[in-house]
């Protein structure tokens, strides 16, 4: 982990490296792979297994002979530095580097955020008004309800692809990935106008453009979603929140105590 790997004996496993480069002057008999680094083969060496490499490259002598032909090479060789300081110090994942380049993919995250929310605020109009009307309600249960679907999504894909055959369990993981996709979408949608409206009450109550209120609601998360250290608490609950109102998005609840005049 954030070290090199320089290997001159046999290995009779396989060998990985985070953020660090793998060395094969030797014999590995299993697999080797690096993410934020690279694997250089020098000449006389032998890997038995697969090569991965993520985040680096694979070198190895023109005449290195030492290779299974059945094995297989797999190499990304995009974002190296990214990685390899991912890696070696891992919690600056959670204290993102404010730069220009930073600032732009935010600028992104806004426009795509607010054009998928004017997409799907024209397409299903009534389905936001009344998910935005139970989350104004009860967030706390929506948010429950999201959780519970969370887990049992989850449980239910990990049984799915362990007692189920391949392609059945493949499918299931299929279709719940994209549920999660849709429900997240759905869901931002839906934070994001409540979270408009909420803003453009307090900034300018005399404005009354859905289009400024769906702005407002997506830049104030994106925001939100890119301070440090508290970025993977939003997101995780900005997913839940938004599985549990996909999860309701189709049934009309009583969401409101039952009164006096009611009963």
């Amino acid at each position: 982990m954030g070290e090199s790997i320089r290997i001159t004996g046999t290995v009779k496993e396989g060998a990985i490296a985070f953020g660090g480069d793998v060395i094969v002057e030797g014999t590995v008999e299993g697999d080797v792979a690096a993410i934020g680094g690279s694997v250089i083969q020098r000449e006389g060496s032998r890997i038995g297994g697969d090569v991965i490499v993520l985040g680096g490259v694979y070198q190895n002598s023109k005449a290195t002979p030492g290779r299974d032909p059945k094995s297989v090479t797999i190499m990304y060789a995009g974002f190296e530095e990214q990685l390899r300081r991912a890696m070696r110090e891992p919690f600056s994942l959670l204290s993102p580097q404010f730069s220009l380049a930073f600032l732009g993919i935010r600028l992104l995250a806004v426009l795509f955020w607010f054009i998928i929310a004017l997409a799907i605020s024209a397409a299903m109009p009534n389905t936001v008004s009344r998910a935005a009307a139970r989350l104004r309600l009860t967030s706390l249960r929506v948010a429950i309800i999201g959780l519970v679907g969370s887990l049992v999504l989850t449980v239910g894909v990990f049984l799915a692809l362990l007692v189920l055959p391949s392609l059945v369990g493949a499918l299931i993981s299929i279709l719940a990935l994209l549920l999660v996709v849709v429900a997240t979408l759905f869901g931002r949608v839906v934070i994001s106008a409540v979270t408009g409206h909420w803003l453009q009450q307090r900034l300018s109550p005399r404005m009354k453009s859905e289009s400024v209120t769906l702005l407002l609601g997506v830049a104030f998360w994106v925001a939100i979603a890119s301070l440090p250290y508290v970025w993977p608490i939003v997101d995780a609950g900005l997913l839940l929140v938004s599985i549990g109102l996909a999860l309701t998005a189709r049934y009309r609840m009583s969401w409101k105590k039952p009164t006096a005049a009611d009963s």
